[in-house]
């Protein structure tokens, strides 16, 4: 494959804002950066190829899930990388950094990536001063979301690769009442 659109979340703590779940049907993998909340949220992302890759959270441990689920955190990784054409990304949470200092220390720890993707801090972020780049697509469900739910789209090619950031109003209770999304940035 030549092109690939990965859907970038965090920070769900079970639940997946509807419209983020809806986006996530037009890509091919999805990538959850931790703070999951249960499986049922990996359960609802529907990426075109099938393909939901996920790291564990500081959160994601057994007495924050619910006990049906709590055997599948074994397979939960602290990280990983995934080849796409153009490079490799690698999705990692975060709190095992420092606030202050986080996008020195992963780039530090992964040079090899075209970009890390994390989590943790629900706050929206993309950083690409310098390769690899380092991306936050903030929190996809209802806690903390600095905002309203948000998330980031990759588009990698051999040649290019383009963010897309999506902030979508904050909608508890319906989410048809404030349907917009606003694409922030693209690099």
């Amino acid at each position: 494959m030549t092109r690939v659109r990965v859907a970038l979340l965090s920070d769900t703590h079970s639940v997946l804002d509807a419209r983020i779940q809806n986006l996530v049907i037009h890509c091919d993998v999805a990538v959850h950066s931790g703070d999951i909340g249960s499986a049922a949220i990996l359960a609802q992302l529907q990426p075109r190829l099938g393909r939901v890759l996920a790291v564990f959270g500081n959160n994601d441990v057994a007495p924050k899930w619910p006990e049906p689920d709590r055997h599948l955190l074994v397979h939960l990784p602290e990280w990983f990388a995934q080849a796409l054409p153009g490079g490799e990304l690698v999705a990692i949470h975060g709190h095992q950094t420092t606030a202050r200092d986080r996008h020195r220390l992963l780039r530090a720890r992964f040079p090899q990536a075209r970009a890390i993707v994390y989590g943790h801090s629900h706050r929206l972020a993309l950083d690409t001063t310098s390769v690899p780049w380092v991306l936050n697509p903030g929190a996809a469900g209802r806690i903390r979301t600095h905002g309203g739910p948000s998330c980031m789209v990759l588009t990698a090619t051999p040649t290019a690769w383009q963010i897309e950031t999506y902030r979508y109003a904050p909608s508890p209770l319906n989410p048809h009442l404030s349907h917009y999304a606003s694409v922030i940035s693209s690099c």
